[in-house]
C-alpha cells in the first residue's frame, strides 16, 4: 500500500493581495487530479467515525471511494442521498469539529479533506450538467408548510417532498436562503451556489412563496387550517448589543445590519445596486467569531485602511473556524485581543473614538474557555469611524410571539423535544437556530433531519 501523506492536497485560493479588492470567492476548489488524490489518503476504515461525526449521516467513505475511482457524477448523487446542500456545506460547515475531527488520519497528521470533496462532487456535478432529480414516492396528499428558507427548512423540504408530501416553504425575505444569502459573505459563499441549491429543491417539487412574514402575513394557527403539520425554520436573527455608554451613536452598527446590506443587499455593488452602507477607514468588530471575521474581511473589501477586531480573550479561545482567522490575519485585519469595549465617544453625533479595558484570563467559565477579567486602571481608545458588532444573536421573536400555546424558553428559542422537533403545540415542529440560538449551517441541517422524519410519521399516523 502506497504511503499515505500526513497533510491534505492543497486548495489553490485568490492571492492575498487581489482578494481584499473583489468579492470573488477565496478558494477555488478541487481540481479533478486534486480531487483524486486526495481521495486516495482515505483508508476506508471498517468502522468510520466520520460518518458518525456527520449531523446529516453521510455515507463519507462511500462517496470518497467513489472520487478516488472518478465516478464523481455517482459521487455527488450519494453524497446528496442524505445531504441535499452539499455545495453549501463543503464551504461553510465547521467539518474540523465534526466529521473531520475523528478522522483515523487526524491522530498523526491532518484528516482526509471531507468537506473540500464534499464541494469538489457538488460543483462537478453542476458544472457538467449531470444533476438528476431522484424519483419521488406517490403523493400522500399530505401538505407540510415550512416556515423559513434557511438550511434546517430546506432540509426538511427537500426531505419531505421525496416521500410524497405536497411541501410549501414560506420566506420572509424577498430571496431565499435565510442566513445563506444574508449572513455568510459572496466571497465564502457565493449566491449563485445557493440559488442553484435552493433551485434543486425547488426542482423535487418543493414550492417556494417569498416576501411572506409568517407572523404578519398570516399566522401559525391561520396555516394550520390549511397544513397538515408545520416546520418553523426563522433562525437567529435578533442582533445582540453591549449596553454601553454611546451604543447609540451614528457609525454602530449589529454584524446583522452590515452583513445584510452587503450580501442580500448588495451594497458592495454600488451605484448598480442603490444600497447605502458606511465604508469607514478604521473599522472596529468586536466579537470572535465566523460572523466577526465575515464582518472585518469585508470591511477591507469595502475600503476600510484599518479593520479592527476587539476580542475580550485570546486567539486560542477564538470561536470562529481557524481557516476564517487565517484568512482574515492574510489580508490583513488586525486584532486586538485581550480587550473589551466600555464606551464610545463621538464627534457631531458619530463615533470617533471606543475607550476599552484590557482583559486576563482567569478561570474557565461554563464555556469551558478560560473567564476574561479587567485589568483595573488599563483604560485606552481607539480611533475609530465605525463599529460592527457581531457578539451574537438571539432567534427571531415574531413566530413565536404571535403564536399561543408554543412554550417558549429563557432566550427566546422555541422549546423542542431534541429527538422529533415536535413543540408544546399539536402539528407544529421547529428546528435550526431558532430552537437552538445561533449555531452551524449543518447543525439546522441535521435538527431538519430529525423533524423531517417526525414530520413524516405524524402526518401519516396522526400519533402526536
Amino acid at each position: 500500500m502506497a504511503k499515505v501523506s500526513k497533510k491534505k492536497t492543497p486548495m489553490k485560493e485568490q492571492p492575498r493581495r487581489e482578494r481584499t479588492k473583489n468579492f470573488d470567492e477565496v478558494p477555488y476548489g478541487y481540481s479533478e487530479d486534486d480531487a483524486v488524490r486526495e481521495a486516495e489518503r482515505c483508508l476506508q476504515c471498517k468502522k468510520a467515525f466520520c460518518v458518525a461525526g456527520c449531523p446529516v449521516e453521510i455515507d463519507i467513505p462511500g462517496f470518497i471511494e467513489l472520487v478516488r475511482q472518478g465516478k464523481f457524477v455517482e459521487a455527488a448523487r450519494l453524497v446528496k442521498a442524505k445531504n441535499v446542500l452539499p455545495a453549501i456545506c463543503g464551504r461553510v460547515c465547521p467539518q474540523e469539529d465534526q466529521c473531520e475531527k475523528v478522522c483515523v488520519l487526524a491522530k498523526k497528521g491532518e484528516p482526509v479533506g471531507i468537506g473540500r470533496l464534499e464541494r469538489f462532487v457538488a460543483d462537478w456535478e453542476a458544472q457538467h450538467g449531470q444533476i438528476a432529480v431522484p424519483d419521488k414516492e406517490r403523493p400522500t396528499g399530505k401538505k407540510i408548510a415550512v416556515v423559513g428558507s434557511g438550511p434546517a427548512g430546506l432540509t426538511v423540504a427537500g426531505d419531505l417532498v421525496q416521500v410524497g408530501h405536497e411541501v410549501t416553504i414560506f420566506e420572509a425575505l424577498h430571496k431565499p436562503g435565510g442566513v445563506l444569502v444574508y449572513g455568510i459573505p459572496e466571497f465564502r459563499l457565493p449566491k449563485d451556489i445557493v440559488a442553484r441549491e435552493v433551485q434543486y429543491i425547488e426542482s423535487l417539487g418543493a414550492k417556494l412563496v417569498t416576501s411572506f412574514v409568517v407572523g404578519m402575513t398570516r399566522t401559525v394557527d391561520e396555516l394550520l387550517e390549511e397544513f397538515d403539520a408545520i416546520f418553523i425554520g426563522t433562525g437567529a436573527g435578533l442582533p445582540w448589543f453591549m449596553g454601553i455608554s454611546g451604543e447609540n451613536l451614528n457609525g454602530i452598527y449589529s454584524a446583522n445590519e452590515y452583513l445584510t446590506r452587503t450580501n442580500l443587499m448588495k451594497a458592495y455593488l454600488f451605484p448598480q445596486y442603490d444600497t447605502p452602507i458606511v465604508r469607514g477607514k478604521r473599522v472596529a468588530v468586536i466579537g470572535g467569531g465566523n460572523v466577526a471575521m465575515d464582518s472585518a474581511r469585508t470591511a477591507l473589501r469595502l475600503g476600510a485602511e484599518h479593520s479592527i477586531v476587539v476580542y475580550r480573550r485570546s486567539r486560542t479561545e477564538m470561536p470562529a473556524r481557524e481557516e476564517e482567522i487565517v484568512h482574515a490575519e492574510e489580508e490583513g485585519v488586525e486584532f486586538e485581543f485581550l480587550t473589551l469595549p466600555v464606551k464610545y465617544h463621538a464627534s457631531n453625533g458619530w463615533v470617533k473614538q471606543m475607550e476599552c479595558i484590557r482583559m486576563q484570563l482567569g478561570e474557565p467559565d461554563a464555556s469551558g474557555r478560560r473567564r476574561p477579567v479587567p485589568i483595573e486602571g488599563s483604560n485606552f481608545r481607539l480611533e475609530v469611524d465605525t463599529v460592527v458588532v457581531a457578539i451574537g444573536q438571539s432567534p427571531n421573536p415574531l413566530v413565536p410571539s404571535t403564536t399561543p400555546g408554543l412554550e417558549v424558553g429563557r432566550h427566546g428559542n422555541i422549546v423542542v423535544d431534541s429527538e422529533t422537533g415536535k413543540t408544546s403545540k399539536k402539528g407544529v415542529f421547529a428546528g435550526g437556530d431558532i430552537a437552538t440560538g445561533a449555531a452551524t449551517v449543518i447543525l439546522a441541517m441535521g435538527a431538519g433531519r430529525i423533524a423531517a422524519r417526525a414530520i413524516d410519521e405524524y402526518v401519516q399516523t396522526g400519533r402526536w
